[in-house]
């Protein structure tokens, strides 16, 4: 879907004229746009979902168990020193294990990480630490 790929706004294609327009300026104010219609089937779908995401298993796939553990880990908030003294390994360890996490999972940094772990279900809220 096109809001995956961080489109701002979306519009039917038989719009009237007057109506994109004032999509134009609200993106440009930075706010988002969505045709009414849209809106409802967003609703619908997000209604309709039964859990998390479906599991980027082939991303997960890439992961060693103890890459996945460390991810476990860094959603649910504890720091590199907090993980290295878990898992008893040193914290350049556990920078190395964050490192090869991001770049397998092609992701920007922890916070991406904590956020695709909770979509993707590898961890819930609430899940004792």
């Amino acid at each position: 879907m096109p809001l995956r790929a961080g489109a701002a706004g979306f519009l039917l294609k038989d719009a009237p004229r007057e109506r994109l327009l004032e999509a134009i300026r609200v993106i440009h104010r930075g706010e988002a746009l969505l045709s009414p219609s849209i809106t409802r089937r967003l609703i619908e779908d997000f209604a309709a979902r039964s859990g998390p995401l479906d599991p980027a298993t082939a991303l997960l796939e890439q992961l060693t168990p103890r890459e996945h553990e460390v991810l476990v880990l860094v959603a649910r908030g504890l720091s590199n020193q907090e993980i290295a003294k878990r898992l008893v390994v040193t914290e350049a360890t556990v920078k190395s294990h964050v490192g090869s996490i991001l770049l397998k999972l092609n992701l920007r940094d922890r916070v991406q990480a904590v956020v695709f772990a909770y979509e993707h279900g590898i961890v819930a809220a609430g899940e004792p630490t």
